[in-house]
């Protein structure tokens, strides 16, 4: 058997809590399935659970909270409708396989969302969530338990190669890997390696922690392999009363630093999402066993911001200034509580922006700064959570920005989607880097920047972005339904806006199909929620763009990957 796989039968023990669907109620905007009266449930479960009626958390905490879902409303197949091929846009490749998606029982999972990209040279990884882990047990091939699974590919993502779930020791002792995938990639020392974060809960205690598994390629050329740790590397821990959501990744190269993003939701007290950053050792030897700060220490290693009293923190995503190591740390404000919360009614909702010096990323056990992060901006947007986006099983939807440094342009950029156009805009708004000795953020737009040019009334949403290429210029893909017609309202292709200056002030003149099929999401079924995730992805490597997102081409949301010129 190769690399890991050979321990894959090894871990017999705990049963993780699976929730029958068979029955769903509308808890606020939250669902919430019955439970089978067979099904056995965690001995203790995290406060999270009974606080999601006012919160916006990911998918992999409604799993643990409430098992598998189905959609809120009843899938309705649109007939008539012409799909539109595209012969112009890039090969388009499954990263996972259909016959992974069968659980030992012989129940097929239908669904895989929340998709993460990286790439080094020829080698690809995508991640993602997947629905066949809720009927299978700790101890199933391929670690098909695990809610958060990946693909490899070692030939530049013309193919991929499922992986199933992301390996881990640790299921027999209750801890499973939860979903909510973010990827990275390193070479070091004329070796590539990927790292793969996930959130990381225990179904004995209800202990939520962030954990990552190091793999490193092996082999050579289309032969090659990716082999994972079966220990996981512990991130951040959560106290008791604690629920980590929404890990993120990015990576410092030249310093051999990972940065992991995430929120801290705190009960009884300061619940309402806490922006934190770890640290992450991956110089040297420690490339193949990473070293992660606080680790398993129980105070957090940054504060990037306090949880607000009554708005939400949440989605924080990082980007790295490779020239000199800081970090910059994006995030949405008042989120989900801008509906549930009447105290934040009358408050806007933001996005905001951190500033973090590289100076205060020691690898340690704390940094040594005094946080929250001192330096920031905010960008006041009209949210599109109360949305119900037609074919789309997740409410509320989310606003979350997505940011990218780019050293040559001397910039770091943001882009979201906004509701100043009811069915949203995809924005970009750019700032001068900073100094240790800067004391605020310099826009360089005076307003954001419209990067969608469809002129009718079109759903755009949940942009992707991680890097800039090598000319300091950024690619941004979307959710797009300009394709769509009065017979097929729920027809989505993904959309790019290429090589866009970090420092442009107008909408770009033309806009890239990256699908080449496009998606009727009214004819998908799913088991999961949200259906197609509540994020897409992007990552530059070399000349290339690698896209990745969930796509519903053969009646079922799949992690789809496609590369074009960058």
């Amino acid at each position: 058997m190769r690399g890991h796989h050979a321990w894959r039968m090894r871990h017999a023990g705990a049963r993780r809590t699976l929730l029958s669907a068979a029955a769903v109620v509308l808890l606020g905007a939250i669902l919430i399935p019955t439970a089978n009266a067979g099904a056995s449930t965690p001995k203790v479960k995290n406060p999270i659970c009974s606080h999601l009626g006012q919160l916006g958390v990911s998918a992999g905490a409604h799993v643990y909270c409430h098992g598998p879902f189905k959609p809120f409303r009843p899938s309705r197949v649109s007939a008539g409708h012409r799909l539109h091929p595209a012969s112009s846009a890039p090969a388009n490749v499954d990263a996972a396989s259909t016959a992974e998606d069968v659980a030992p029982s012989g129940v097929r999972g239908y669904g895989q969302s929340e998709e993460s990209v990286a790439a080094v040279g020829k080698y690809v990884v995508e991640a993602w969530n997947d629905s066949t882990s809720f009927s299978a047990n700790c101890g199933a091939p391929e670690f098909k338990e695990e809610l958060t699974g990946y693909g490899f590919s070692a030939d530049g993502g013309k193919t991929f190669r499922d992986e199933g779930g992301l390996p881990n020791a640790a299921c027999s002792s209750g801890w499973f890997f939860q979903g909510d995938p973010s990827v990275e990639g390193l070479t070091r020392g004329g070796k590539t390696y990927f790292y793969v974060s996930s959130l990381y809960v225990n179904f004995n205690t209800g202990q939520s922690d962030i954990a990552l598994d190091a793999c490193q390629v092996t082999g050579s050329g289309t032969g090659a392999v990716l082999s994972c740790n079966l220990e996981p590397t512990i991130v951040a821990t959560g106290a008791s009363g604690d629920f980590l959501d929404k890990d993120y990744l990015s990576i410092d190269p030249r310093r051999g630093r990972l940065y992991a993003t995430f929120s801290r939701f705190s009960f009884p007290s300061a619940s309402n999402g806490q922006i934190e950053l770890a640290a992450c050792d991956i110089s040297g030897a420690r490339a193949a066993n990473p070293i992660c700060f606080p680790g398993s220490f129980n105070s957090p290693y940054y504060v990037v911001q306090t949880a607000n009293p009554n708005c939400e923190n949440e989605g924080a995503y990082s980007a790295v200034n490779t020239t000199n190591g800081d970090v910059y740390v994006a995030w949405e404000f008042n989120w989900a509580t801008n509906l549930f919360t009447t105290a934040c009614f009358g408050v806007p909702t933001r996005e905001r922006l951190a500033y973090v010096p590289n100076s205060c990323l020691d690898l340690s056990a704390t940094s040594p700064c005094t946080s929250p992060a001192p330096v920031r901006a905010s960008v006041k947007i009209v949210s599109m959570d109360s949305a119900l986006i037609p074919g789309y099983n997740r409410f509320p939807m989310n606003d979350f920005p997505r940011i990218a440094v780019s050293p040559k342009a001397g910039t770091v950029t943001i882009v979201f989607n906004d509701a100043s156009k009811p069915t949203g805009k995809i924005l970009m708004q750019s700032y001068d880097l900073l100094s240790s000795s800067s004391t605020s953020f310099t826009k360089v737009q005076s307003h954001p920047v419209q990067l969608n040019n469809n002129k009718g009334p079109t759903w755009v949403f949940m942009p992707g972005l991680r890097n800039a290429n090598s000319s300091g210029q950024l690619d941004v893909i979307w959710f797009d339904r300009r394709k769509s017609n009065p017979s097929c309202e729920a027809c989505t292709d993904v959309f790019a806006a290429m090589h866009v200056s970090p420092t442009a002030t107008m909408t770009p003149t033309a806009n890239v199909r990256i699908t080449n099929v496009t998606s009727n999401w009214n004819a998908q079924s799913s088991d999961i929620v949200p259906n197609f995730g509540d994020y897409t992805d992007d990552f530059v490597a070399g000349a290339l763009l690698y896209a990745a997102w969930a796509d519903g081409r053969i009646g079922e949301p799949q992690p789809f990957s496609a590369h074009t010129a960058g």
